[in-house]
């Protein structure tokens, strides 16, 4: 429980008035709040279709990414980076949430029925690196369009290992 602490009092800090946002983690029917981003974090937010593999990437690659939401059905993932990140960020199809923007956030370990983690924030700070991120949507793209190009037959089947 002391990691869920901790992520609680580093998610909370972010937060306007932090026993207010407590409160309603604990209190509250919905057991979430919303927190601004910007402060110590952005988040972009993927089509699940792009971030779970996205994800499975960044997971081959570091030991821990930061922290991830999943809503809305498993339609779109939140990964949250650097504050700053969703100003620079370019990408087409990518949504960010940062300086004036709020994101609904569950308690960590706990989860409702539109929010969720995939990855919990471990309280240390931990953040996925933008450009590690980048290159694993780059990654996780070319798979799904090598996919994509197989025949209907092989889709599904895993790809052929090279001969060394």
């Amino acid at each position: 429980m002391t990691g869920a602490k901790t992520a609680v009092d580093w998610l909370a800090a972010v937060a306007p008035d932090p026993e207010a946002c407590r409160w309603e983690w604990e209190r509250s029917p919905n057991g979430v709040a919303l927190l601004p981003a910007g402060r110590a974090w952005d988040v972009l937010i993927l089509p699940a279709e792009l971030g779970y593999p996205a994800l499975d990437v960044l997971t081959r690659i570091l030991d821990r990414p930061g922290p991830v939401l999943v809503d809305f059905g498993d339609a779109r993932m939140g990964f949250f980076v650097p504050a700053g990140t969703a100003a620079r960020w370019l990408g087409t199809g990518i949504r960010t949430a940062g300086t004036g923007t709020w994101i609904v956030v569950p308690y960590p370990g706990r989860s409702n029925g539109g929010v969720r983690w995939l990855v919990l924030p471990d309280g240390s700070g931990t953040l996925t690196d933008p450009a590690l991120l980048e290159l694993a949507m780059h990654e996780a793209a070319a798979d799904l369009v090598r996919r994509e190009r197989r025949p209907k037959e092989q889709r599904g089947q895993r790809e052929p290992k090279e001969r060394e």
